[in-house]
């Protein structure tokens, strides 16, 4: 803290363990977002394909 005095020894130990704990758990919360950011951008990309392409590309060719 910014007012707070030194740390002991055993204060720095247990700070040390809790930052060790939380960076052993790693990013899952963020794993999970970019995964579900990605599904949604290939839905998307998906239902633009299906919707708008495909259709565009099945119609008569001449006048």
């Amino acid at each position: 803290m910014i007012n707070s005095g030194p740390q002991t020894v055993e204060e720095q130990a247990a700070e040390q363990e809790a930052v060790r704990r939380i960076v052993g758990a790693g990013a899952g919360g963020a794993v999970a977002v970019a995964g579900a950011a990605t599904a949604i951008v290939i839905a998307i990309w998906l239902i633009f394909y299906l919707l708008i392409f495909i259709p565009r590309t099945t119609g008569s060719l001449g006048p």
